[in-house]
């Protein structure tokens, strides 16, 4: 996904006849843009899984080793391990993280994982995963995906795969008790993972859904200094807040559109977006932010992205490519860099039907995203 920023002012101009007529005027912000594109791309972390158990006296649970290792419960060794390529899997985390009943689960329900290949690390020609061997550790296992998962995984797609969206491809390996007892399967898969890597819950499977990283409107996001979009409370500093999800899948049904082709729609319907979720254009004008959206690449497109947010945001004016800080959520009350937005200057007479002008525009929305 590339990000171009676009930036719209929404003012007013009065014809020569004394129409009154909104203009939306658009200027791109080189440097931002280069700091986004590393951004989206950032959010592609993949996440690695190891199973393991304790039966301690924690009731078989044990707390992650790193934050991107999970637990299993040993009385699901055989759900792992006769687990199969085109089924999903799912599991349990509770408020700390911690995970247990792994079991198996159609697709179409509620589920953390898509089991694209197995693989028997017994076949390799080594010691390495011999009956006295540890399970591999989270780097080893991370070579393991590259070697092993990655080709089965996109075959299993046709290669319709999005490196830059919402779903990774990762190993999982069976509980430890079952690792210990010999079996070294190993289960390569996809999963819906947040910016930290950790799988989120997601229905239907890969081939079906579309492969844009969003968010819910109205969800509030802070660009890390990692360069990663992380959701956060609204009332907590954050950049961009989320106004709209747009398919852009429906207007441009045929074929990739190009950049120009995006920001043409984007910009008439993020307006009207804005104006939307504020109540008014006035109150757009009136909160001095801007809005923006990202454009999809034709390799993102092909690979099954077809989404993208709407987003309010004010740009620094420092020069250095960044986002002045909100805090509290634009429908409320809010502050910029850690100020109330002072009142602004009246304008030329508002047209009063603003909203009208998108009618004919046939946004195509998703008032929440997956």
């Amino acid at each position: 996904m590339m990000v171009t920023i676009m930036s719209t002012n929404i003012d007013t101009s009065t014809s020569p006849e004394g129409e009154t007529k909104k203009k939306s005027s658009f200027r791109t912000a080189a440097s931002v843009q280069t700091m986004l594109v590393a951004a989206l791309a950032a959010t592609a972390a993949v996440g690695v899984y190891s199973y393991n158990t304790d039966t301690s006296a924690n009731g078989g649970q044990s707390p992650s080793g790193t934050e991107t290792s999970t637990v299993a419960s040993t009385t699901t060794v055989a759900s792992f391990t006769t687990a199969d390529v085109g089924q999903c899997a799912t599991w349990d985390v509770n408020d700390q993280g911690l995970v247990s009943g792994f079991e198996q689960t159609s697709c179409d329900q509620e589920h953390r994982f898509e089991i694209s290949t197995r693989e028997n690390l017994a076949t390799y020609p080594s010691s390495e995963f011999g009956p006295d061997a540890e399970p591999p550790n989270l780097t080893r296992q991370a070579q393991l995906r590259e070697e092993l998962c990655q080709a089965p995984t996109l075959a299993y797609l046709n290669n319709r795969f999005d490196p830059s969206g919402r779903y990774t491809i990762a190993p999982i390996l069976p509980p430890a008790e079952a690792w210990a007892a010999g079996d070294r399967t190993m289960l390569c898969g996809l999963q819906a993972t947040d910016a930290s890597g950790t799988p989120q819950l997601t229905v239907g499977p890969v081939a079906a859904n579309d492969q844009a990283r969003v968010f819910n409107t109205g969800a509030c996001v802070r660009v890390e200094s990692s360069a990663e979009f992380r959701e956060v409370d609204c009332a907590e500093d954050h950049h961009l807040e989320s106004i709209l999800t747009v398919n852009l899948g429906v207007p441009f049904s045929q074929g990739v559109p190009s950049t120009d082709e995006q920001n043409g729609f984007l910009g008439n319907t993020c307006t009207q977006a804005a104006i939307d979720y504020l109540g008014s254009e006035e109150a757009v004008y009136q909160s001095t932010l801007q809005m923006f959206w990202p454009t999809i690449t034709s390799n993102s497109w092909l690979g099954g992205s077809h989404s993208v947010n709407c987003y309010l945001m004010s740009p620094s004016t420092e020069g250095d490519a960044t986002f002045n800080t909100l805090n509290g959520s634009a429908t409320g009350t809010f502050t910029i860099n850690g100020e109330v937005p002072p009142p602004q200057p009246e304008r030329d007479p508002l047209r009063e039907d603003a909203s009208a002008a998108a009618a004919d525009v046939g946004v195509p929305v998703e008032e929440n995203s997956p």
